[in-house]
């Protein structure tokens, strides 16, 4: 037999009412209380009424908002596929997806866009910058009752509700222990080429990489960093300059987009030979490189996925008021060579 809200607040001695403003996170509550309520609902396997939750979802119709930096970045193609996909299947439910897309990592730019299309959502899927002022925006949003997921890279100190992306960290340190296979730990120079210092996930994988050197290889040295903000044009230049400022550079570690800009400069100098280059994601441009034999190797992280069931956790938490069941949704990390492509 289901469990009903009247069973729980009897066992917890308070009000239905008071069951139903923390089961549908409705109002103020106590925070004893709250999880007192929240704690004898888990252990009696209360499940909310989805038909009815849906029955009042199609009263009024519900909107997701989706901002992402994601022009002129081919990753998230597939990440924007997962998201058209969720909307087609809750479509019929009376929720529709409002998105807007940006290039690159400018701050304003980016909270303009939120303030666009807040006052038409009732949840918000997020790629953050990662920047005080983006995480004060996030916490506006969730005080005024707008939840915020966030997507394929994290922000910390906000009140966003969970995070679906990669463990950065693991990533970087992944991608480190394939350079030591592919050097045996030899002597190596690096050259990192990052998309944004703005971005939680791009310094997480980098921190990452350095970890694994400090542990493991004393003969791995880092000797420049440099920016693309996620294009390819400039990714070719600073590419370019990084190895003219030290041409005994024998790896580069790609951190985000910018791949096919930073291989065309390493083909231009005709250095094909002497570069060990690694990055991630399963881009056009990453295979195309993998195939060419410039990349030994990319890690890739489930695009489609994080587009998807970002947009599935926020639709079930405006219909069924629960809130996600853990924090962190991290993507498996996949390696992927020539011969597994």
């Amino acid at each position: 037999m289901a469990v009903t809200i009247k069973q729980i607040a009897e066992m917890c001695g308070v009000s239905r009412g008071t069951v139903d403003r923390v089961l549908n996170n409705r109002g103020k509550v106590k925070k004893e209380t709250e999880q007192m309520i929240r704690k004898i609902a888990e252990e009696l396997g209360y499940v909310p009424n989805m038909a009815g939750k849906v029955l009042a979802a199609n009263r009024k119709e519900l909107a997701i908002g989706v901002v992402l930096a994601s022009e002129g970045n081919a990753f998230f193609d597939d990440v924007l596929r997962g998201i058209r996909r969720a909307e087609a299947e809750i479509a019929g439910y009376g929720t529709r997806v409002v998105l807007k897309t940006l290039k690159g990592y400018n701050v304003q730019q980016q909270l303009d866009a939120i303030d666009e299309i807040r006052d038409h959502i009732n949840a918000l899927i997020l790629n953050p910058i990662s920047d005080p002022l983006v995480a004060q925006k996030i916490d506006e949003l969730v005080d005024s009752g707008i939840c915020v997921i966030t997507i394929n890279t994290d922000i910390q100190n906000s009140k966003r509700m969970c995070y679906i992306g990669s463990d950065y960290t693991k990533g970087g340190e992944t991608a480190c222990g394939m350079l030591g296979m592919i050097t045996g730990g030899s002597p190596t120079t690096i050259g990192v080429i990052t998309g944004s210092t703005r971005v939680l996930g791009h310094n997480q994988r980098i921190n990452g990489f350095q970890n694994v050197i400090d542990r493991r290889y004393p003969d791995f040295h880092i000797v420049d960093c440099e920016q693309t903000d996620d294009d390819d044009i400039q990714a070719f230049e600073v590419t370019k300059q990084m190895l003219a400022r030290h041409p005994d550079i024998n790896a580069i570690f790609i951190v985000a987009a910018g791949v096919y800009g930073v291989c065309r400069a390493v083909m231009s100098l005709q250095l094909e030979e002497k570069i060990n280059i690694l990055c991630f994601d399963s881009t056009p441009a990453s295979v195309e490189m993998i195939k060419k034999g410039l990349i030994k190797a990319t890690i890739c992280q489930q695009p489609f996925t994080q587009g998807n069931k970002s947009v599935h956790l926020a639709f079930n938490y405006l219909v069924s008021g629960l809130k996600p069941d853990k924090e962190f949704y991290f993507v498996k990390n996949e390696i992927k060579i020539l011969e597994n492509l």
